[in-house]
């Protein structure tokens, strides 16, 4: 053996694992991270919130702790996002808890769940409400530590192929549904699918569902999701205020500086608000464009709605019931959504129903 080969060759394997090694990252104050995206790059107010992460913690470190964004698919398919968090395969992800909801039904809170909260009820109850702390106990489970990076706002009901006015029109028919509004829909008798936002176009289109719901009218245009079915619902009753998370290995966090840390929080913060804002400055252009185009929008009816309804009071009783974890944030969930939308009837909601 070449003694000075080898002595080179150690040295490197030295260097690169100083390089890469998480620890050392955290004293250089040299970060490189992974972040496995659960959105396609295509759907960019979405995928934008992790892309917001990354640029924001860039410029606030100098260019010392980076952070790369990858597309569904590119390094795990977008439904496996927790997985690699979890088990390190990647330091951090950028997805919606609800996606996760067979592992456990709480994390649905995450996200969204069927007549929850608003978009500005859902950043109260996260930042000033308890709920941060309580999804943390739940997202701690799997190693991970979460924090809000976005918001679409009040959901659409999704593509239909055919109308439908009853609840009882619902059974059997295929929709693609994540969440506990997808087990919603089951109990109402639908066949549910969860299908990854890039792979939902082609199953609308040939046919094997028979509607499917994603985000609103810009994200929904650019999948061309009005190509495959012409009738468009709303509300979208199972997400009136989902928000997006952005999860981080445990111990990957734990190894970051202090101020790092601090920086990654305000990073995600301005991620949640400029998600939101991007998606109200553009759907309602989008929308006309659409129904320009032949879509034709349709509202639930007040029958779905109630069936509906009734339906997710029996799956949140059903999970309580099963789940300790559950019941606990269902039960301060619930106590603070019906506080603040007191408040909202009092003052907000009047506004609302003012046509100026």
């Amino acid at each position: 053996m070449n003694r000075r080969k080898f002595l080179k060759g150690a040295a490197a394997t030295a260097a690169a694992s100083t390089v890469f090694s998480p620890h050392s990252f955290a004293q250089s104050g040299n970060v490189r991270w992974r972040c496995a995206s659960s959105f396609p790059k295509s759907l960019d107010t979405i995928f934008g919130g992790a892309s917001t992460v990354a640029e924001r913690v860039a410029a606030m470190t100098d260019g010392k702790f980076q952070i790369r964004a990858y597309e569904a698919g590119e390094l795990v398919p977008g439904l496996q996002v927790l997985d690699a968090v979890q088990q390190g395969t990647v330091e951090c992800g950028h997805t919606c808890g609800y996606y996760f909801v067979g592992k456990d039904p709480t994390l649905g809170f995450a996200t969204s769940v069927p007549f929850g909260l608003s978009v500005t009820e859902q950043n109260a109850w996260m930042y000033h409400g308890g709920g941060m702390a309580l999804l943390r106990e739940v997202y701690g489970q799997f190693g991970v530590i979460n924090f809000p990076a976005g918001n679409t706002g009040a959901q659409m009901g999704g593509w239909w192929k055919q109308e439908v006015k009853t609840a009882a029109q619902l059974r059997g028919k295929k929709v693609r549904i994540p969440g506990l509004g997808g087990q919603v829909m089951a109990k109402l008798g639908a066949n549910v699918q969860v299908i990854p936002g890039g792979e939902i176009y082609l199953a609308l289109d040939r046919g094997a569902i028979d509607a499917a719901e994603w985000v609103g009218p810009y994200d929904d245009e650019k999948l061309g999701l009005q190509k495959a079915a012409k009738f468009y619902y709303y509300p979208g009753w199972w997400e009136p205020g989902p928000n997006v998370d952005f999860i981080v290995n445990q111990k990957q966090y734990n190894a970051l500086p202090k101020a790092y840390r601090e920086i990654l929080a305000t990073a995600c913060a301005e991620a949640n608000v400029t998600m939101m804002a991007e998606y109200d400055a553009k759907n309602q252009a989008a929308l006309v464009r659409l129904q320009r185009g032949g879509t034709q929008l349709r509202r639930f009816s007040n029958d779905i709605l109630t069936a509906a309804n009734k339906a997710t009071q029996e799956l949140h009783a059903e999970n309580s019931a099963k789940n300790a974890g559950y019941k606990k944030v269902y039960t301060q969930w619930n106590g603070f959504r019906n506080n603040v939308r007191n408040w909202h009837q009092v003052n907000e909601k009047a506004m609302m129903d003012f046509k100026s």
